[in-house]
Formats: C-alpha cells, structure tokens, sequence
C-alpha cells in the first residue's frame, strides 16, 4: 500500500499558536504530508484553555513560519465567512505559504459554538444551501480570468461585478485554485456536491465498513455526472493513540481521556503494527491518505514514533 500520513489537530480543545508551530515544524522534520487543523471556536469538553484560535489566522503564520508542508482545515465552516472573503484569505494564505494551502469545508454543525460567538445556524436545509453556493462562488472566483468581472446571484450570496482578486498560487487540473476537500456520511448532497466541487473526500472517524458504503456512494455520484472517481483523491481521519508497549498505550489514551479498548474500535491505537495493519484495511478500500488526530499536543514523541516505525511500512 502506499499511503500519505498527515497531521490534524484540533486547537479549540486548548493551544496556543506556538503549541500549533510546534507541531507543525516537527510534522515537518518527520516528513508528514501535511498540517491540517480544525476550524472551531468553542471547546467540546475542559476549560479549552488559553481560548480558540481563527483557523485562517493561523494558517496564515504557519505559512510564514514553515516552508515544505502543506496547510489545511478540516473542515472550515461555511457558516463563518462570506465567501468572496474566504476566498480572499484562502488565496492570501496560499501566496504566503508558496501554493501550500488546501480548504477542507463543510456545512458546519455545532450549533453551541455559534450561539457563544453570535453566529447565525440556519437550519441544515439551508446550511447546506449556502455550502452548495459558497462552493460555487469559491472557485468561480479563482477561475475568472484577470482582468474579467465575475458575478453570482444566489438565495443567499450575490455578488456584482467582482475583480475576483486576488488569485491563488495553485491550480489543481480542472480549473485555478488550491485542493478543496469535502467530507461527512450525508447519503445524498455530500456525495453530489463531492462530485461537483471537490478534489478530496475525507471521512472522518468511521468504521471500515461505512467507508466502503460512502466511498461508493461518492464514486456513483461522480459517475452520475460523467467524471471519473480516479479524479479524486480518498482519505480518512482517525484518532491517533500509538505505542511501543501497552503501558504507552494506555498513557497517552489516559491523557486524552480516552480508553484503549475503545480507541482501538475507533481509531488507530496499539502497537505500531496494529496501527500499520488498521491502515492498510482503510487502504484496501482505496484510501489514500490518512489524517492522523493528535490531541495531546505536548506529546511530540508521539508522531517521532510514527515517523519511526509507521510511515515507512504504508
């Protein structure tokens, strides 16, 4: 099997940007694939300590104080931003960090996290809406070509007349503009709009078997509309809880208030070996890529063990 090991984390539960630096500079050492990080304002469990960050503000100073690693979300909501200025910081991201960037979004879901910031949570029907145009308005703007005026007019998002500036770095074969990733279970508009816009899908904390169920519903909606699912690339991301015996095992599930056993049911845990064995299941179904969650922060022993005795048996 061949398959790429990335980074995520998961910075509302309590880190500062230089935890997140750290982290990212040692993925980058260790020669992980990429830095990803999730794009949340409220923590969903402790004190969350010393508060959440921007999840573009970040990317933004990593893409300034890193230099080969690529940089994520997973997933940006789409209820936080305008899209014209997503767009604007996606690309300004992406100039900084020399075509590095990739924007994993999504429809949003924690309903807690905007009543404590004054966001707005429509329903899912219209969540989803105005993922459906945010998509649309994305990458129309990247692909107008300088000098040519772009407009949209949606339920929810109009724009007029727009320079559609700045332009990425980037441009992934069909059209200008960096990867955009889209994940999630939902049986019906995921897959549809995975075939239209993206170019990853990513599942997030599910079992094998669901996995093959949603991977062919995505690989049917991609063939509904005449592309070819050898178009996208395929990934997973699971909790992280690796080590050399099961003392470590049991340490690092203790730290982040997890149990072994069940990590092992959820997530990649154990030995290095189980963690190599769990991979290749994922990769038999045509994951290519895994996003390793690491929510100990501090334990950067962690992903040397990984780097160590992991990486180059996938």
């Amino acid at each position: 099997m061949t398959v790429e090991l990335r980074v995520f984390t998961e910075p509302q539960q309590g880190a500062s940007y230089d935890d997140l630096l750290a982290v990212a500079r040692t993925a980058e050492q260790l020669g992980f694939g990429a830095f990803f990080r999730s794009d949340h304002y409220l923590t969903m469990g402790g004190d969350g300590l010393p508060g959440p960050s921007d999840a573009w503000t970040t990317l933004a100073g990593l893409a300034r104080d890193t230099s080969t690693i690529r940089l994520g979300t997973m997933m940006t909501s789409a209820t936080f931003r305008h899209p014209g200025v997503l767009a604007i910081q996606v690309a300004g991201v992406d100039a900084m960090s020399g075509g590095r960037v990739e924007l994993g979004i999504g429809a949003g879901w924690y309903a807690e996290e905007h009543t404590a910031y004054g966001i707005p949570f429509p329903d899912t029907k219209e969540r989803f809406e105005r993922l459906a145009e945010q998509l649309e308005i994305l990458t129309g703007l990247w692909s107008t070509p300088v000098g040519r005026t772009y407009d949209f007019a949606g339920t929810h998002y109009q724009l007029s007349d727009s320079p559609a500036l700045p332009k990425p770095v980037q441009s992934v074969g069909h059209r200008d503009g960096p990867p955009v990733l889209i994940g999630g279970k939902g049986k019906k508009q995921t897959p549809a709009l995975t075939a239209r816009y993206a170019d990853e899908f990513n599942l997030p904390f599910l079992d094998v078997e669901t996995t093959e169920t949603q991977f062919a519903r995505v690989r049917a909606a991609c063939e509904e509309i005449g592309r070819d699912p050898g178009d996208l690339t395929w990934s997973n991301a699971l909790v992280l809880c690796a080590g050399r015996d099961e003392a470590e095992v049991s340490r690092r599930a203790e730290a982040i208030g997890r149990e072994p056993g069940e990590l092992r049911v959820n997530g990649l845990a154990g030995s290095p070996q189980e963690v190599v064995d769990k991979i290749g299941r994922y990769a038999a179904l045509g994951s290519q890529r895994i996003y390793l969650q690491v929510l100990d922060l501090a334990d950067l022993e962690h992903l040397h063990l990984v780097a160590d005795e992991v990486m180059p048996h996938v």
